[in-house]
């Protein structure tokens, strides 16, 4: 007597509805940015990212023509997705703990993302200068918040508003990272940035200078 086949025992997922638009590109960016997390951008493939988002290699090329260009677009995303902006209630708490939250990103394997980002679009300037810029926009965005509630509340005036100056502390940090080779930077680095440079230099913004 034959035996009877086996039932395949492999957990089968449920065939998702078709995606088109908006919904499409995220889940994508969403698949591409966990591939990054779980194989770094060493291991990224289109391949993968399209299993993994339900799509076709086809869908990802028409977006994003090469992996370097979808892994800037999926790291901007999880950037802008992930970027909390603390409420202390006062200007030095938030800036702090901003800066803090960076240190722990820069020193983290997502930091390491970054890291294998910037190389490998090293070759495509324009790229490269999309990811510098779109990642920089992002946290100048929330360093313009808390900046903000600081001049609303009185601790600043509204002339530090202004984006250049209110990344300052963070591109402190990131020279702290590049020069001095720290795998995380002493948080004594840290406050002096924000009490020796950052609160001096928001809080002396419109005090001697003539308004232009």
């Amino acid at each position: 007597m034959a035996d009877k086949a086996q039932p395949d025992s492999t957990p089968q997922r449920p065939a998702p509805s078709r995606r088109r638009g908006a919904a499409l590109e995220q889940a994508i960016l969403r698949a591409a940015m966990e591939e990054l997390t779980e194989t770094g951008y060493a291991g990224l493939t289109m391949e993968r990212v399209a299993r993994r988002a339900g799509t076709n290699k086809n869908a990802i090329y028409r977006r994003w023509p090469t992996r370097a260009a979808l892994g800037v677009a999926a790291y901007r995303q999880f950037v802008v997705t992930n970027t909390q902006i603390p409420d202390t209630g006062d200007l030095r708490g938030d800036a702090l703990e901003m800066l803090r939250r960076a240190n722990r990103t820069w020193s983290s394997p997502t930091g390491g993302i970054l890291r294998a980002l910037l190389a490998g679009a090293r070759d495509d300037p324009q790229l490269l200068a999309q990811l510098q810029e779109r990642t920089a926009d992002a946290g100048s965005a929330a360093w313009l918040t808390i900046l903000a509630r600081a001049v609303s509340r009185g601790e600043i005036g509204p002339e530090a508003l202004h984006p250049r100056v209110a990344t300052v502390a963070v591109v402190l940090l990131r020279d702290e990272f590049i020069t001095r080779g720290y795998p995380e930077v002493p948080d004594s680095v840290l406050t002096d940035i924000i009490d020796e440079v950052y609160l001096p230099l928001l809080r002396g913004r419109g005090t001697d200078s003539p308004s232009s």
